[in-house]
């Protein structure tokens, strides 16, 4: 697999209360996921503490996002523009990009969809140990932790 279908395919199950969780993180790793550029970088947002990268299943939901952005900036024709995209492997998101971010951060997928975005937060089994904000931290013996 790998298309953008397949991923929302997966979500719609789990936003209607079935699938399976861990399929859809796989499903997520196998898909190409559209990341549009913003002022020279991937387009983020950050909310509740996490840095997030806004990722689309395909041109159409990444337009239903420039229209909202649009409406909501009061921005007439930025929706019309032409959007600048990365296309990524969703496990190269999770383990390569998001590692590098150097914060909190998770992949966002279709954020404009009320009815099919999904939130993909840095905890384990989604993002490496070594990022997810719920791993366990060692302490050196004695010591208290950060």
């Amino acid at each position: 697999m790998g298309d953008g279908a397949a991923l929302a395919d997966r979500i719609a199950e789990r936003r209607a209360g079935v699938g399976d969780p861990g399929a859809l993180v796989g499903e997520l790793r196998r898909a190409l996921v559209l990341v549009p550029y913003d002022r020279g970088g991937l387009w983020t947002a950050e909310f509740g503490g996490i840095r997030w990268v806004c990722g689309f299943t395909d041109e159409a939901a990444l337009a239903r996002f420039a229209e909202e952005r649009a409406v909501v900036e009061g921005t007439a024709g930025a929706a019309s523009r032409s959007w600048d995209y990365a296309v990524f492997r969703g496990a190269r998101l999770l383990d390569e990009v998001i590692p590098a971010m150097g914060v909190p951060a998770g992949v966002a997928v279709n954020a404009a969809d009320p009815d099919g975005s999904m939130l993909f937060p840095p905890v384990a089994g989604i993002v490496p140990d070594a990022v997810a904000v719920d791993a366990d931290v060692d302490v050196p013996s004695g010591g208290q932790g950060l």
